[in-house]
């Protein structure tokens, strides 16, 4: 195959990944990252002993995440989230920019942006998000798994190794995250980091 179509079939299987995972983590109203529950279940996560058991609490973290007490922002949350599944781009990216300015320290909303800048290309705008979610959730393997699908994209394998390290540090259940990190690892063999 040409490398210009492996690259261009690479970067829509990992537009799928990553869209895949942002539909798992659909949530309810409730809470946010400042959930007092969030930091007792992500180091249950990271201790999780097998797959079942950190399926279940990624889904409690999840519900969290995208969770708000707001009903405007739950609404923008919801209406992005369905533009998201309905792979309709443009509408979902202007949901979650509403839900950012209206609250600009929900770190989901970020999140959320950044994973349809991703899906619609644009790397470098999805990465400042990620970076805002980050800044806002420094645990938020989500977005540390994006960040290692974009650099994987971006042919930068040294900096999507460490990100999905960060986030198998967290998350060791990490769909997809070992496999990566194994091809990763083999591409960089005798490449300095």
């Amino acid at each position: 195959m040409p490398p210009v179509r492996h690259a261009r079939d690479h970067a829509s299987s990992l537009r799928r990944c990553l869209l895949a995972v942002c539909l798992l983590a659909a949530g309810a109203a409730g809470a946010t990252q400042d959930d007092p529950r969030l930091p007792g279940l992500l180091d249950r996560l990271a201790a999780a002993e097998d797959l079942a058991a950190a399926r279940q609490l990624e889904g409690e973290i999840w519900e969290l995440w995208t969770a708000t007490d707001d009903a405007t922002a739950a609404a923008l949350m919801a209406e992005g989230q369905r533009q998201l599944a309905a792979r309709a781009w443009p509408s979902a990216l202007q949901s979650f920019e509403r839900l950012i300015k209206l609250k600009p320290d929900f770190a989901e909303a970020w999140n959320k942006r950044a994973t349809v800048y991703y899906l619609m290309g644009d790397y470098r705008a999805s990465v400042l998000d990620i970076q805002r979610t980050l800044a806002l959730e420094p645990r938020h393997f989500g977005a540390l798994s994006g960040l290692g699908l974009i650099f994987m994209a971006t042919e930068q394998p040294a900096a999507a190794l460490r990100a999905f390290e960060a986030a198998l540090a967290i998350h060791p259940y990490l769909p997809g995250g070992r496999t990566h990190v194994e091809a990763l690892r083999q591409q960089l063999q005798g490449e300095p980091l």
